[in-house]
């Protein structure tokens, strides 16, 4: 099997109109936020069981405080291509709290595009949170819809009229969740120690997980710990995949190298119980390490009840995928 790399972007829309792109502009938007303050984090573990265990923490929330984690990540190739294709914005959706629409905002407001949002909520305004309001004073226009009409969000009609509707802005999917976000998530791995043994990453659309997976070397093992109940990890990565792998043997290769965490969800997308605000203190206390109570802070956890059960007779590098979310996951 080999591991199959997605296009190196900045080579392509740098070859495909250089009259259009000046080396100076792609600079901006490579570096509007600087992965490199994406440190890694070594996370000492005091019990003999973890003798051979080294336990490292990508901490890519410290990105940005707006656009952070696999957030950036997944809107860097998007906004080049909203600017390739001389749009004005991009147009995307998220919720009421939605740290996907709040980069959105931020990361167009920096690189000089507008933004739309479609929030889900006709009831709702700029004024209901924090989130909204953050994203109104970074020029985002918010649309408000109903729930009923969200839902139909990624149908052909609707995205058609959307596109009607905006015809000069870039429409992205809730979350990123494209091929232009899965090509800046799979970059993450290079920035990871050249070998390691296990990656763990929380899950919502498998964007991120997808991106990984293609990026890292055979032997390592990618964890998924999705945070929505009852969510099929496998097929939908295999959705996801399947575009741009096309052969259904080379995929199934791939996914040979998942391991799903499907209990860690805490009740679903949006809830806790007290132990998981716990444990999620306890590791600011303990470890220096703040997580959300949606996404990391379930993803640590199912990574921590993992190692417990493990007693390594060989020295393992572990590696945390930290995905931002502080912004509204905190509490």
């Amino acid at each position: 099997m080999y591991n199959k790399s997605l296009p190196d972007l900045n080579h392509y829309f740098w070859e495909v109109d250089e009259n259009h792109h000046s080396y100076d502009k792609i600079t901006h938007f490579m570096e509007l936020f600087d992965t490199s303050l994406s440190i890694l984090q070594e996370i000492k573990l005091d019990s003999d069981q973890f003798k051979n265990v080294r336990l490292l923490i990508k901490r890519d929330d410290l990105i940005h405080p707006e656009v952070s984690g696999n957030k950036w990540r997944k809107l860097k190739y998007n906004l080049e291509l909203a600017d390739y294709q001389k749009k004005d914005g991009i147009l995307t959706f998220g919720g009421a709290f939605s740290n996907h629409l709040l980069a959105v905002a931020s990361a167009c407001h920096a690189a000089g595009l507008k933004s739309v949002g479609v929030v889900r909520g006709e009831e709702l305004t700029a004024e209901s949170n924090h989130n909204l309001k953050r994203c109104s004073e970074l020029g985002m226009e918010l649309r408000f819809i109903s729930r009923e009409s969200y839902d139909e969000r990624n149908e052909k009609s609707c995205q058609e009229g959307w596109k009607e509707a905006y015809p000069h802005f870039l429409l992205v999917p809730e979350g990123g969740s494209n091929y232009y976000g899965m090509v800046g998530c799979q970059e993450i791995v290079k920035e990871l120690p050249a070998e390691i043994d296990h990656l763990f990453v929380a899950q919502g659309t498998t964007t991120t997980s997808c991106g990984l997976l293609l990026g890292l070397q055979e032997e390592a093992i990618l964890h998924v710990v999705p945070v929505l109940k009852g969510f099929d990890a496998m097929a939908e990565m295999r959705k996801q995949l399947f575009p741009f792998l096309v052969d259904e043997e080379t995929i199934d290769e791939y996914l040979k190298r998942v391991e799903v965490h499907p209990e860690a969800h805490f009740g679903g997308y949006g809830k806790w119980t007290s132990e998981l605000l716990d444990f999620i203190s306890e590791c600011k206390k303990e470890y220096d390490l703040p997580l959300d109570k949606i996404y990391t802070g379930k993803a640590f956890y199912a990574l921590m009840e993992w190692l417990s059960q493990q007693n390594f007779e060989k020295p393992q590098t572990i590696v945390f995928l930290h995905t931002g979310g502080l912004m509204n996951g905190s509490f």
